[in-house]
């Protein structure tokens, strides 16, 4: 069964499932990270009386897609107002005709400066209003399905556990800060000590426009990370897992790192072999991320079989995996 969840000092949500096998038992940490993009106030301005708010980018927003949002100002109370701008024929004329800059656009709640400055500080944060709608077909968009949609994944992938034999115990952590510093996955790696790591997040999918063949389509089923940052034995272990549930994956090749938390796992404390689980979503870091169901269902699934797969050998055959190059280049062909 699942313990009670802790929040840690950094902010990640852990829990613990415990395993059957004799203790002490090897563990398996899941790295999803609970952080959004946003934004942060940077000026509080005053124009004849009434207040605006200037923002920055915090996370990597693509400013391109600010203007006519709806956002929140997490003040000395959360105050909702619309990211706006002067019309593009009223900008300077080497402004016209190109995406809103920070010096242009503004976030305005509706009251006077005395009383926006009352409520309102500089380096307050701002949160976008966007809710989750169901497309067709079994998709859904909406704001920070980078990364709801792996949380939702490893949320099927316990309950999935509760049905099945596991001798690991599976330490879920929804991860702090991820699109910043890595932060919770550097402390939680740090802290938990697991044997393994596998971390959830999403990835380019095609969208129009896109010809890139490396890319995948929603829908396609997850993907497994391979590349500077996942141990080879644990894409095997998940690789073989699919193969089992006869579950279509494709591989998405990183050779200096994909920008997940997999990088502050694998480096964290003495060093965590980590793995590495995609979801394609299309639009990323956008209000309007678009991912399809089944990917993210097949995703929990995919993990809480490879972990029933778990046993005892595994620790000593992922010592050795590094050591049988013929034997890894064969299993990737």
């Amino acid at each position: 069964m699942c313990i009670r969840d802790s929040v840690d000092r950094v902010g990640s949500l852990v829990g613990l499932k415990r395993g059957v096998g004799q203790s002490p038992r090897p563990s398996i940490l899941l790295a999803a990270h609970l952080d959004e993009l946003g934004l942060m106030v940077s000026r509080i301005v005053d124009h004849h009386g009434q207040g605006f708010l200037r923002l920055t980018n915090l996370g990597g927003v693509d400013r391109r897609h600010l203007l006519g949002q709806t956002a929140v100002v997490h003040g000395r109370e959360a105050l909702t107002g619309v990211l706006g701008g002067l019309p593009d024929g009223l900008l300077p004329e080497n402004a016209r005709g190109q995406a809103y800059t920070y010096d242009h656009l503004v976030l305005d709640v509706g009251l006077s400066s005395e009383q926006l400055r009352e409520l309102v500080s500089v380096g307050d944060f701002v949160s976008f209003r966007q809710p989750l709608r169901r497309l067709q077909n079994g998709r859904v968009a909406g704001k920070a399905l980078d990364n709801r949609a792996s949380l939702a994944a490893v949320t099927i992938c316990l309950e999935q556990l509760q049905q099945r034999r596991h001798l690991w115990d599976v330490v879920a952590v929804a991860t702090a800060q991820e699109e910043t510093v890595y932060l919770g996955a550097y402390t939680s790696g740090y802290a938990r000590r697991p044997d393994v790591a596998v971390t959830l997040d999403v990835s380019h999918a095609k969208g129009p426009g896109t010809n890139d063949s490396e890319l995948s389509e929603l829908g396609s089923g997850p993907l497994l990370g391979l590349g500077a940052e996942i141990h080879p034995a644990v894409y095997r272990a998940l690789r073989d897992a699919a193969k089992a549930l006869e579950m279509t994956v494709g591989v998405e090749p990183n050779a200096t790192g994909a920008g997940t938390d997999a990088y502050a796992l694998q480096t964290a404390g003495e060093g965590i072999p980590s793995g590495l689980i995609g979801i394609p979503l299309r639009y990323m870091h956008t209000m309007v991320e678009t991912a399809d169901l089944t990917d993210i269902e097949r995703a929990g699934r995919l993990l809480a079989e490879m972990i029933a797969r778990l046993d005892d050998a595994f620790l000593p055959d992922l010592r050795q995996e590094l050591m049988r190059p013929d034997k890894r280049q064969e299993e990737s062909q």
